[in-house]
């Protein structure tokens, strides 16, 4: 506490003497303004203010000329507009908005500046719609491959999610409207999110999983923050002192206001005391009980005027749109299209090629096979998701750039599609492309059809992969395997015709041991957007060189994954969503008191992170294990030379210098990689971590030269024994190369 205390006072010096003010002491500009209109306030009005006043508003004071705030359910587009009281559609007509690529796909990009540009369009289309705060960019660590928001959220590794929520949260906010960074924190599973105790050490928590937001609070200013549904080592997210009062307020310095997820808040006094600002949604909780425990001097008006002013900073602000100029024009605007555009291009990962792509001048008809061809992405399953204006599926793009090439292209379903999650039991399907069961056995009828087209095709694009009935919020998967037969129709479709890429769609990672087995080439697809199939087309036929890297590691088996090694997922008690019991249509026929004991009734599994923070690659190379594609893997239609590195130590930074040259024939983008290894060290560590990265771009030819610049801050480790960042001295060793398994130049310093 005392240290948190140096750090307040320390801010309040500075911005006392007019030093520069930092992106959260903006915020306080109108303090004075805001402590006079509180003044102004019943009770009762800044107590409304601390809980929802629709499914997605709470409350101003009219009286008083204070605005709602509004919220745009995010990340990757904003959503259309529900009723009131729920998240059914409204039926507006010019809600239709941009489907930006996922955040997985966004993170594939390795690129800061698109990151900017996604927010900015993101923010646009808030304001056009009369939206205050979005609720997103989402940046939890991708811990497990199953994940059901892993496509949601943006890498497994903390230095690359902070560097893309950071750029986000500027875009976004550059244009007028706030973020709400989430999901804080440590919000790693679906299964029992809502119950789950999360617990990890300090160091773990402070070096992985906060890092994202640290970044996004500290120098992308964010305004708001959501609490994450879980507990972490025994409190609630909502009300956990630790978090959101000693590391988010105290250490960071955040000025705004954080709003509980839908159904996350738990407790009168919890919420008051640790940290909450705003509780979504009802008034159980942050309503009249409050009003209560003031007059029994539980609780203190001063304590409510500090929530009230954390909420009025953000909404002076962002600037209120009235109700007359939002929703006058259609949501989707061209500039965002484009931007959306061309993060999908350089997200798209050529995982493997044995020189079939991109397609040959000399093929003349291609056979696509597989439904994810032809389903579209924007929506499915549980969560957020978007009534695009438009969606240009893999075969549209295939279509439309064959045609210009004078290509015949011909499709065939090849398998079934597994509707997934259902309300209530499941309903026998009348769709004969509709399985019953995700590990249902190839459909004999779909796999003739489809291994005779491919033996008539010059070439053969087989789309496979997941969809957002699979990978969702509200549950995990239970494993990574292609779904209803994929892998024995990739089989037979290789054995008619070895002139054959594998195209996968899918927002995390997915088992390709036989696709591998029997696809010369393999291109990550994802979830790319309302242009994700023209990307895709432009990279295929090679119209641009595949420049995206994985941002985080496709295991060979899930058992490899460093979770499930330790046997510490999945939870052995299982049990219902809390999100998706408060709109499940036979819970809201229910009583408040008969849904409240469901909720009580929900199981209180822990989880261990006992892997500390070997995430992802860390733990793959640390324990010297193979995957199936390695984090920051991504191949390009032409070869990169890398010089060899210099490097020099400084008291603030590390710089590291070397030359990329582009062997090949046409434009190409490249990404350059920075991973330091600590060979003397006495501090744990893994075997190595990613500490910069930038991505070039270079034309036929081309040499550059790279600079690489690590601060020194980001080479700390916390040392539990004092709690504080500590800084290990001695020698470090740089690795810079094309992936975190593919180094070509190795250098050293001392620090």
């Amino acid at each position: 506490m005392k240290k948190t205390f140096i750090l307040i006072a320390s801010a309040a010096v500075l911005a006392s003497c007019g030093g520069p003010r930092s992106p959260q002491d903006k915020l306080t500009i109108n303090d004075k303004k805001i402590d006079a209109i509180i003044a102004q306030m019943t009770l009762e009005e800044k107590v409304n203010m601390l809980h929802s006043k629709t499914n997605m508003s709470s409350a101003g004071v009219e009286r008083l000329g204070i605005a709602d705030m509004n919220y745009a359910d995010g990340p990757f587009g904003i959503r259309e507009e529900g009723v009131p009281n729920g998240f059914q559609s409204a039926g507006w007509t010019l809600d239709s908005a941009t489907y930006f690529p996922t955040g997985s796909a966004l993170a594939a990009t390795w690129s800061e500046e698109l990151a900017y540009k996604y927010g900015t369009g993101m923010g646009k289309e808030a304001r056009l719609r009369g939206k205050d705060v979005i609720l997103g960019p989402a940046v939890n660590i991708q811990r497990l491959p199953v994940g059901g928001r892993t496509y949601e959220y943006l890498s497994e590794d903390p230095i690359l999610s902070a560097a893309i929520a950071m750029e986000y949260t500027k875009g976004c906010q550059d244009q007028g409207t706030a973020v709400c960074i989430k999901h804080f924190a440590v919000n790693n599973q679906e299964s029992n999110r809502s119950s789950v105790d999360a617990q990890l050490d300090e160091r773990t928590l402070r070096e992985i999983y906060l890092k994202p937001f640290e970044r996004a609070v500290v120098e992308g200013g964010a305004m708001s923050v959501m609490p994450a549904y879980n507990k972490v080592n025994g409190a609630y997210c909502s009300e956990n002192e630790h978090l959101l009062n000693e590391i988010l307020r105290g250490e960071w310095g955040f000025k705004g206001f954080t709003v509980s997820d839908w159904g996350g808040t738990h407790s009168t006094m919890g919420a008051m005391l640790h940290g909450l600002n705003v509780q979504m949604t009802g008034s159980n909780y942050l309503g009249q009980p409050v009003i209560d425990s003031i007059a029994t001097g539980a609780l203190t008006e001063d304590l409510v005027d500090e929530k009230v002013r954390q909420i009025l900073r953000v909404r002076y602000a962002i600037e209120a749109i009235p109700a007359d100029v939002a929703n006058t024009v259609m949501t989707s605007q061209p500039e965002s299209r484009q931007i959306a555009l061309e993060v999908a291009e350089r997200s798209i990962v050529l995982l493997k090629n044995e020189g079939v792509l991109p397609i040959g001048k000399e093929v003349k008809k291609i056979a696509v096979i597989g439904q994810n061809a032809v389903l579209k992405t924007q929506s499915g399953g549980m969560g957020a998701g978007v009534k695009a204006l438009y969606e240009i599926t893999p075969l549209q793009g295939i279509q439309k750039r064959a045609a210009e090439a004078g290509v015949e292209v011909c499709y065939a379903p090849g398998y079934k599609n597994f509707p997934g999650r259902r309300w209530g039991p499941a309903a026998a399907s009348t769709n004969p492309l509709e399985a019953a069961a995700i590990n249902e056995s190839a459909d004999p009828k779909l796999l003739a059809e489809a291994v005779a087209l491919a033996k008539e095709a010059d070439f053969v694009l087989f789309v496979g992969g997941t969809n957002k009935n699979i990978e969702t919020e509200g549950s995990d998967r239970k494993d990574i395997k292609l779904p209803c037969g994929q892998e024995e129709l990739v089989q037979a479709l290789y054995a008619a015709n070895q002139n054959l890429a594998t195209v996968i769609i899918s927002g995390g990672p997915t088992d390709l041991q036989v696709v591998d087995a029997n696809s010369p080439a393999i291109v990550q697809g994802w979830w790319n957007g309302t242009e994700g199939g023209t990307a895709l087309a432009e990279v295929l036929f090679g119209d641009i060189a595949p420049s995206g890297k994985l941002p985080m590691t496709f295991p060979k088996q899930l058992e490899d994954s460093p979770a499930f090694a330790l046997g510490n997922f999945p939870d052995k008690t299982q049990g219902g969503d809390l999100f998706s019991l408060m709109y499940r249509p036979d819970v809201l026929k229910m009583s408040r008191e008969e849904r409240q004991k469901l909720i009580d009734a929900l199981p209180k599994p822990v989880s261990k992170y006992t892997e500390r923070f070997y995430v992802g690659y860390r733990w793959f190379d640390t324990q010297a294990i193979e995957p199936m594609y390695a984090f920051g893997h991504g191949l390009s239609y032409v070869n990169f030379a890398y010089g060899e590195a210099s490097a020099s130590a400084g008291k603030d930074a590390v710089k590291v210098t070397f030359t990329v040259k582009n062997e090949g024939a046409m434009p190409a983008e490249e990404v350059a990689q920075l991973y330091v290894s600590r060979p003397e060290a006495t501090v744990e560590w893994p075997a190595k971590e990613l500490k910069a990265f930038q991505r070039i771009s270079l034309a036929a030819g081309e040499t550059k030269t790279v600079t690489l610049t690590v601060p020194v801050k980001d080479l700390r480790y916390w040392n539990e024994a004092v709690n504080a960042w500590d800084l290990e001295h001695g020698k470090l060793q740089i690795l810079v190369g094309a992936a975190s398994n593919d180094i070509r130049s190795t250098v050293e310093v001392n620090i």
